[in-house]
């Protein structure tokens, strides 16, 4: 079966559906994959993995400070948002290539 310009419906399907397999296996993989950020020295610790879930945050006993919450506050915030551009920058490198293989917008 033919469509506009001689283009195979049925091979053009294949693809599409082999190309989603192929991101879920990815996205599966992703899962599994983590990446670390930190502030403060150190002092707060985050995971998380490539589906841009936070596994673990690590805060060191120095970083509580009953006087200044608002630190640990803040260092919480950066390292998780490190952590999740990370997430998203290993993302965008497994899945990245394969959206661009159709041609396909939103992928």
């Amino acid at each position: 079966m033919s469509g506009p310009g001689g283009m195979d419906i049925n091979k053009m399907m294949q693809q599409v559906q082999q190309m989603q397999a192929e991101m879920a296996k990815a996205q599966e993989e992703l899962a599994t994959q983590t990446v670390d950020a930190s502030a403060g020295g150190g002092a707060v610790k985050v995971t998380a993995n490539g589906a841009g879930e936070i596994e673990k945050i690590e805060i060191a006993a120095e970083a509580i400070d009953p006087e200044d919450p608002e630190l640990l506050a803040d260092m919480i915030v950066g390292a998780v948002n490190e952590a999740l551009r990370s997430a998203n920058e290993l993302a965008q490198s497994r899945l990245g290539g394969m959206a661009g293989g159709l041609g396909l917008p939103g992928l």
